[in-house]
């Protein structure tokens, strides 16, 4: 008789075992949806830069806005980039002020140095013109640069590619 009353105990402390692994696998999977490592970046991104505005998100692209830029937009995990800052500037020659948003921008994306970015998208608007031409590639910090200009605007998009 003891055997069998062993044996029913046994059973009932696994089968409470069981409904408390269920419950707390419930508990898990009906936990709150976390925002996605780009909309955080966003976040920090407004947080830090006064007059930044995060706008609507479309294929893996949030736009910003501020007063510096013609268009602002964070590219996040791409095919061939990991997370991309593109940038346009409403005249020929940016303005310091358009400068130093693109650097403080990606300063905070790439978590690098905002002396060290300022040094980069500097270097990289300053080589556009008669000798490297309007289209100009460049590589800083392990970040690819690529500077824009036509008639009107000048554009910089700074990446960093998905295999580094």
């Amino acid at each position: 008789m003891a055997l069998g009353v062993s044996m029913i105990r046994n059973w009932l402390a696994i089968s409470i075992a069981h409904i408390l692994v269920a419950v707390g696998l419930m508990a898990l999977a009906t936990s709150p949806a976390r925002a996605d490592r780009c909309d955080d970046l966003a976040g920090h991104l407004k947080d830090q830069i006064e007059g930044l505005s995060v706008g609507k998100t479309a294929a893996n692209v949030i736009y910003l806005s501020h007063p510096q830029a013609k268009q602002l937009s964070l590219g996040c995990s791409g095919r061939s980039y990991s997370n991309q800052l593109f940038a346009k500037s409403s005249s020929r020659k940016p303005t310091p002020g358009f400068v130093d948003l693109v650097a403080s921008g990606a300063a905070i994306v790439f978590t690098l140095p905002k002396d060290d970015m300022l040094k980069g998208v500097t270097r990289c608007i300053k080589r556009m013109g008669l000798i490297h031409g309007d289209d100009v590639k460049t590589r800083y910090r392990r970040l690819d640069m690529r500077c824009v200009r036509t008639k009107t605007e000048a554009s910089i998009a700074v990446s960093r590619s998905t295999n580094e």
